[in-house]
């Protein structure tokens, strides 16, 4: 265990934020499960720009790498393409 006051705070912060990163990421999970689950096109058209400008932000945190969320983007955009 850490002696350092700096350290035992950091190891508290450390805690907070990967708390914090997890319910970001798995929120974005959830929503490009939820694009790639739909079926009409009017609604992935609607949902699309949600889940890529939450995907931008989490890129800016550095919670997801920028080459995940492009090629989960391009993915998305394939799908909504294919639907009729």
């Amino acid at each position: 265990m850490a002696n350092h006051k700096s350290s035992i705070k950091r190891i508290r912060q450390d805690k907070k934020k990967a708390l914090h990163n997890k319910y970001y990421a798995k929120t974005m999970r959830n929503a490009v499960r939820k694009l790639r689950a739909t079926s009409e096109k009017d609604e992935a058209v609607k949902l699309y720009p949600l889940v890529q400008k939450m995907l931008d932000k989490l890129v800016k945190t550095n919670i997801i790498h920028a080459n995940k969320a492009a090629n989960l983007k391009s993915g998305l955009a394939l799908h909504i393409n294919k639907l009729a």
